[in-house]
C-alpha cells in the first residue's frame, strides 16, 4: 500500500521503493545510496525536520550494508493530538 509521501514522491518522479507501513502506522520507504541526499533535502523541504534516530544493521554476511533513518515532522502550532508524523526509510550503503 502506498502512502501520501510515497504518492507525492511518485509525482514528481523520484525514484524509491514504498516498503508499505510499519505496525504503527509509520510509512517506510527504501531508496538507492545515490538518490539519498537529493530524498533528504526533499524530505526535509517536505516538512520532515527532525532526524529521530539513524541505525544500520547487514543485510547479510560480506553483502549489503543498509542505513535506517527515522524522522519526524513537527509541526508547531498545528492542531493535531500528537503535533508531528513519523517516516522510516532506508538505503544501501554498499
Amino acid at each position: 500500500m502506498q502512502g501520501n509521501l510515497s504518492a507525492w514522491l511518485v509525482k514528481h518522479a523520484l525514484i524509491h521503493r514504498s516498503l508499505g507501513f510499519d505496525y504503527q502506522g509509520i510509512e517506510t520507504l527504501q531508496i538507492k545510496p545515490g538518490d539519498w541526499h537529493s530524498i533528504a533535502v526533499i524530505l526535509y523541504v517536505y516538512g520532515y525536520n527532525y532526524l529521530r534516530s539513524q541505525c544500520a544493521y547487514d543485510v547479510a554476511p560480506g553483502g549489503l550494508l543498509a542505513s535506517v533513518y527515522h524522522l519526524t515532522r513537527i509541526e508547531y502550532g498545528v492542531d493535531q493530538p500528537d503535533g508531528y508524523r513519523k517516516l522510516r526509510y532506508y538505503r544501501n550503503l554498499r
